[in-house]
């Protein structure tokens, strides 16, 4: 950094810190032509072979103020040799750091045939180093371009140009050419040119300030320099743009990369944007949702952090993770007071390049000014599903699963570890749980290590125990959050409808409680209780679309039907299979179909449309004909299907029977059985089908349906396949599969004779109003399940490094060491083959003191009580079920204390007693020594424990380092 310029004998001077610029505050009036001339020596005299000692002395001298001593000039030899040779000369290699000062060649020549002529009187002396030929011009003192060392200047080392200029002097007005020795990349050389940029402001852009940096000067030294330049408040948030050469800029995201890493050139504009009062930054797109959204009042003032978020569609997951993790006083504390800026970590291949970091800052930032009703999260969105692709879009998503995404992705960006080091994981192998908890804690400190590592991270002990070797493997792990299981039930309602076969009852509406793990039979074995009828009467069937989705057996797991299925059980007196010899009714799923005219270009075929709920008919073999069929389902639909009257049924002209007959019945025109090997044909206008493709050897006899005079016929039956979409071909692999026949209405015939209304109805069993309660279930059950003994299942084994190979082993998880800020997750969310569920119990968890004393297993006697108390700082809540749902937050203000209920942008404040309820989903705890120590006058300046703005925290619990 830039300090005050200093007199030494009329010249003017400026030191900097790592900065090669050099300028002249003003000329002052000296009595001299020159400084050092011949005949008169300076303090620098006295240090001729220590170029340490002689810039010593300037700096003595310049601190003086005051003019130096004047000595002898040494013999012409011994500047020979102290300006080309040893190791203040012209030979010394380059050191990066160093400074090298140019001198005009021309007098360099002079001084070289002075010194080699012998004779100190000469009249070749030199006079005044004179360097105005390199000079573009003696106001701002800028060199030329294009000036070529050997030819326009040689270069000299610092302690040779001190010795030089003591001698002869420098010429009044000129400032000393200095530059630095930069490293770049296999070589080291002097930076003659160094970079000039013009800085700006982003609020006036015309006034621009130009300043001289080396390539090897970090950007944030631009940034402090424009700081200063511009007389920025300490308290102000700056960054920094580069415009350019397409014209549109680009923004300097990580300050400690070089002027060269970031590759701007001299001439480049620079600009410096400040950060608003109300937290976002001038150049932020300001995206409204709805033109309905008022503008904000520049001059609203309100409680920070009582600050809504604007739902863009299905974002309010993410609206409830972010107002939690925004009230942990001491991760926004660390935001807010720009500890992070310092250590945002853009090389991290793990992290996100500083982004989410960054955007999460912005968001902080807004949300605490205390200048806004509510704000919009679209450019934190954008980097989510930037670096996150499953948070693409605007579909619903898991809370907790942002939060688990953001804390890795803040971490990883805010990550102290610039180059992890490999750490091989070791096991106990029998020593105590001490070392191996601290050794575990210091492997992993030693790759990461970040506020969120001292806010949020733990440790927990893994035992793992082989079942055959009795072998035993103890890990220390680190946790960011708790996901704790929820005790759940062994029972599970399901609501079915249950068909008799007396058609003249409607079918029934039943709840039932089953067992989760059970079978279809443990349902039918509970209907039968309900209804009287026997298990092994009944067959189970999933109905979806008016069709059978699936036909369950009775040894199928209950898992597979979802609590969304329209499950319908239906009373039998047979089987679907057909056993050859067996005299039992043959069971026939039937559907129902109404014919509708399509269009085609003959007008010949008619379109098909299922309607109703399909049925599963028991039919007699002695009756399984086209003609029994038909009287058997006449009879079963007879609940809701009226029988032709008297009018309807005599066709009326004996001539025409035969005819007829041919196609009113809905079978073979023999009335044959269905084994009938060559019933005639039908035509594909009719619907009616030729044969059942249902053949069963030493079956049925011909039945001596119809009779002589034949009533008119409601329908028509045709084989299908199971969709009941398409007609049933006899081919060999489908004589013996499953018969499915369909029942063809023509429009007319259904809307005279079916009643629809009374088709679809029902009625509901008493057993429907029964609602299974759920007793509530405490915290502290939660976590004892979480540290109970488990078998590590089949597809997840554990390789047992004793009996080398996979077992499945009992794992047990328990609490070795407890974080600042606690995350307990409660899966409410079930997970498996077959079904997906939510379980809607209700936790009770306190809102003070938490006492985790009995669950932690680390060693008492060495740690504070209080090292185990909590108390709740915010919830995230989730409404709704599986496919739909919201997310909503309850969080205590750090700075109040006051509850508030955080519904997207609307916010409104609660008491303690409305937080506890069965929406509790992610709960934040906080260690209450931390709480004390933030409220402490230590602490109520706002420094978070983050080695970054305050002492880290005890290494007696959570750094062992």
């Amino acid at each position: 950094m830039a300090v005050a310029p200093r007199l030494f004998g009329g010249l003017c001077f400026r030191f900097r810190d790592q900065n090669p610029e050099v300028a002249v505050e003003g000329r002052l009036p000296i009595s001299h032509s020159c400084v050092g001339c011949r005949g008169e020596r300076t303090a620098m005299a006295t240090v001729a072979a220590n170029p340490a000692a002689a810039a010593a002395a300037v700096a003595v001298a310049v601190a003086e103020d005051r003019e130096p001593q004047r000595k002898e000039l040494p013999g012409l030899d011994s500047q020979w040799r102290q300006i080309e040779n040893g190791e203040s000369g012209r030979e010394r290699p380059l050191r990066a750091g160093e400074s090298w000062f140019l001198v005009e060649k021309h007098w360099y020549k002079q001084w070289e045939a002075y010194v080699q002529g012998g004779d100190q009187d000469s009249s070749t002396f030199p006079g005044c180093i004179n360097n105005a030929a390199l000079f573009q011009d003696e106001i701002n003192w800028r060199l030329k371009e294009g000036l070529v060392e050997g030819e326009d200047y040689v270069l000299l080392p610092a302690a040779a140009w001190h010795y030089l200029v003591s001698w002869y002097g420098l010429e009044h007005g000129q400032p000393p050419i200095e530059r630095k020795v930069i490293e770049l990349p296999n070589i080291q050389k002097v930076e003659v040119y160094p970079v000039e940029l013009l800085l700006v402001r982003h609020n006036d852009l015309g006034k621009s300030h130009t300043v001289q940096f080396s390539h090897t000067d970090s950007i944030g030294l631009v940034l402090r320099t424009a700081r200063e330049r511009f007389l920025v408040e300490p308290q102000e948030d700056t960054r920094l743009w580069a415009k350019n050469s397409e014209g549109s800029l680009d923004r300097l995201y990580d300050t400690h990369i070089t002027v060269l890493d970031a590759a701007l050139e001299t001439g480049q504009l620079i600009i410096m944007e400040t950060r608003k009062k109300d937290g976002t930054w001038p150049s932020a797109q300001l995206h409204v949702m709805n033109n309905n959204m008022s503008e904000e009042d520049e001059d609203f003032k309100g409680q920070p952090g009582i600050c809504g978020l604007t739902n863009l569609g299905n974002t309010c997951f993410m609206n409830s993770a972010l107002q939690c993790l925004s009230n942990v006083p001491q991760l926004t504390e660390y935001f807010l007071n720009n500890c992070y800026l310092e250590e945002l970590n853009f090389r991290n291949p793990l992290g996100m390049k500083g982004e989410i970091a960054e955007a999460y800052a912005d968001l902080v930032k807004q949300a605490w000014s205390g200048h806004h009703r509510s704000i919009v999260p679209h450019v934190f969105k954008n980097k989510v599903g930037h670096f996150a692709s499953q948070f693409l879009g605007y579909q619903q998503h898991d809370s907790q699963e942002l939060l688990s995404f953001l804390l890795d992705g803040l971490h990883e960006d805010l990550n102290r570890v610039k180059k992890k080091e490999y750490v091989e994981l070791c096991d106990a192998a029998g020593r105590p749980d001490q070392e191996v908890a601290q050794e575990a804690w210091q492997n992993h400190k030693r790759r990461n290590d970040s506020v969120i590592v001292d806010t949020f991270h733990g440790l927990f002990k893994s035992t793992l125990v082989c079942p055959d070797c009795g072998n035993v493997s103890v890990t220390f792990d680190p946790f960011c959050y708790l996901s704790v299981p929820l005790p759940i039930s062994h029972k599970r309602v399901l609501e079915v409808f249950f068909i008799p076969m007396d058609p003249r009852r409607k079918p029934e509406q039943h709840r039932l409680v089953v067992p989760k793990k059970g079978k279809i039979s443990d349902l039918c074995v509970a209907l039968s209780k309900h209804t009287g009828i026997s298990p092994e009467r009944m067959m189970v069937a999933d109905v979806f679309s008016h069709r059978f989705y699936k036909l369950y057996q009775l040894e199928e797991p209950l898992s597979s039907i979802l609590d969304r299925d329209d499950i319908f059980v239906y009373e039998v007196s047979g089987r679907i299979e057909a056993i050859e010899g067996s005299r039992e009714d043959i069971v026939v799923p039937v559907y129902l179909r109404e014919r509708t005219p399509a269009r085609d270009y003959n007008n010949s075929y008619y379109g098909l449309m299922l309607f109703g709920h399909p049925l599963l008919v028991s039919v007699p073999r002695d009756r399984f004909t086209w003609e029994g069929l038909y009287n058997v389902l006449m009879y079963r639909l007879s609940r809701y299907v009226t029988k032709p009257n008297s009018d309807d049924e005599d066709d009326g002209d004996e001539k025409e029977d035969d005819e007829e007959d041919k196609d009113d019945i809905p079978g073979p025109s023999t009335g044959g059985s269905l084994r009938d090997p060559e019933p005639e044909q039908a035509g594909p206008s009719s619907g009616v089908t030729n044969r059942c493709p249902f053949l069963l050897d030493n079956c049925l006899g011909t039945s001596q349906w119809p009779p002589r005079r034949r009533r008119k016929q409601l329908f028509t039956l045709q084989t299908v396949n199971s969709n009941g979409t398409s007609d049933r071909t006899t081919s060999p692999e489908e004589v013996h599969a499953q018969p499915y026949i369909a029942i063809d209405w023509e429009p007319e015939m259904k809307k005279r004779y079916y009643d629809e209304v009374e088709a679809e109805g029902y009625v509901k069993h008493d057993c429907v109003g029964y609602v299974m309660k759920k007793a509530p279930v405490r915290l502290q059950e939660c976590i004892e399940l979480f540290t109970t003994v488990e078998t590590l299942e089949k597809e997840n084994p554990w390789y047992c490094p004793s009996c080398k190979q996979h077992q499945l082993a009992t794992k047990k998880l328990d609490l070795w060491m407890l974080p600042e800020i606690l995350i307990i997750h409660l899966k409410r969310f079930s997970y498996t083959k077959f079904s997906r569920e939510k379980l809607d119990t209700l936790v009770e968890f306190p809102i003070r003191d938490l006492d985790f004393s009995e669950f932690v297993i680390q060693p008492q006697n060495e740690l504070n009580p209080e090292l185990y108390k909590y108390d709740l700082i915010a919830v995230s809540n989730h409404y709704g079920g599986m496919r739909d749902g919201h997310y909503t937050t309850f969080a205590c203000n750090k700075d109040s204390g006051q509850w508030h209920y955080f519904d997207d942008n609307s916010v409104s404040p609660v008491n303690e007693n409305q937080i506890e309820s069965k929406a509790a989903y992610v709960l934040f705890y906080q260690r209450q020594d931390v709480a004390r120590r933030l409220l402490s006058p230590a602490g109520s300046s706002g420094a978070p424990a983050s080695p970054a703005c305050s002492s880290p925290p005890s290494s007696e619990f959570m750094d062992v380092n």
